[in-house]
């Protein structure tokens, strides 16, 4: 027996081995994950929440409205941080 031999029959098994793997791995069957259950949390509904819908449903004709102006100056404020008019200074 010559070098070759050996190292033929060497890759000849590891071929064998390597196609038996691939074989398992392919017929095995994958569970599917459980869905972990989930916490809806419903948010803290705020009154100038519902104001700035209500002015965004009047559209155009919320910029002649003081009640939107009022809700779009106590946005403004919010933003900014600054502190409500009715909050004491």
């Amino acid at each position: 027996m010559d070098g070759a031999m050996p190292a033929r029959l060497g890759a000849v098994i590891f071929v064998a081995i390597a196609a038996t793997a691939a074989v398992l791995e392919m017929s095995r069957e994958e569970k599917a994950p459980e869905p972990s259950p989930i916490r809806t949390v419903e948010a803290e509904r705020h009154p100038l929440r519902d104001a700035q819908r209500r002015c965004q449903q009047l559209g155009e004709a919320a910029a002649q409205d003081a009640a939107c102006l009022k809700v779009w100056a106590q946005t403004r404020d919010r933003f900014l941080g600054r502190p409500a008019p009715d909050e004491g200074r």
